[in-house]
């Protein structure tokens, strides 16, 4: 399946159905000698033509996390500047294109703001641009550090290592118009429902806005 842009393994029964837990979400792995598991709402899961069903021996069983990577992670956090203005960004869309919404999650020194806004219809990689658009345009102070955290590699493709993009080109040029008056910015690339609190909250926000077909504007916490 394609998830956010990203080819990944789902869970599904011997009749090619995704299988979703309690939860509403299914199973996906990164890889299939990737012990970590992690779980993906059914509306970001696309099919892809002509990819067939694998056993389930394809996959190494599930284990927890790898600890070292969490402490990378967290070691990684501790890296921002005092004063750096933590952001992280998401997008959603059920169907693709389809209803679609973004969410944000911005924590400074004053405390956290969140946004949730609903696109209409979309395509999850708009959904994504528009998320770190919005999280852009919201900084008042251009020469503070700001750190957007995603878990598009699509988007961090597009705006920061070269990608050509063969749509949403308009869209594409528009973001990084409004990323290039921050002085001291940096785009990080955060794995996707692996249990990174901010991200997860962001995710939690752009969903909202799906089933929602509203948006929130920006709340104060």
């Amino acid at each position: 399946m394609m998830l956010r842009g990203v080819r990944v393994l789902a869970r599904a029964n011997d009749r090619g159905e995704l299988v979703a837990g309690s939860d509403g979400r299914v199973e996906v792995r990164y890889k299939p000698t990737d012990a970590r598991a992690y779980r993906a709402g059914k509306g970001n899961l696309d099919a892809i033509a002509g990819e067939g069903l694998l056993p389930d021996d394809a996959c190494v069983e599930a284990g927890a996390a790898d600890p070292k990577q969490r402490s990378k992670k967290q070691a990684a956090s501790r890296t921002h500047p005092e004063n750096a203005i933590i952001i992280y960004a998401d997008g959603a869309c059920s169907g693709n294109p389809g209803p679609a919404g973004l969410g944000v999650v911005l924590q400074d020194e004053r405390g956290r703001r969140e946004l949730s806004q609903f696109l209409g219809t979309a395509t999850n990689n708009i959904a994504e641009l528009t998320a770190i658009l919005e999280a852009a345009q919201i900084i008042e102070d251009p020469a503070r550090p700001v750190r957007i955290h995603t878990d598009s590699q699509y988007a961090i493709g597009v705006l920061s290592k070269g990608w050509k993009a063969k749509a949403n080109q308009e869209l594409v040029a528009k973001v990084k118009q409004a990323l290039s008056r921050l002085q001291d910015l940096e785009l990080i690339y955060v794995p996707g429902h692996a249990g990174v609190l901010l991200n997860e909250r962001a995710d939690a926000l752009a969903v909202q806005a799906v089933k929602s077909g509203s948006s929130t504007g920006w709340v104060a916490y």
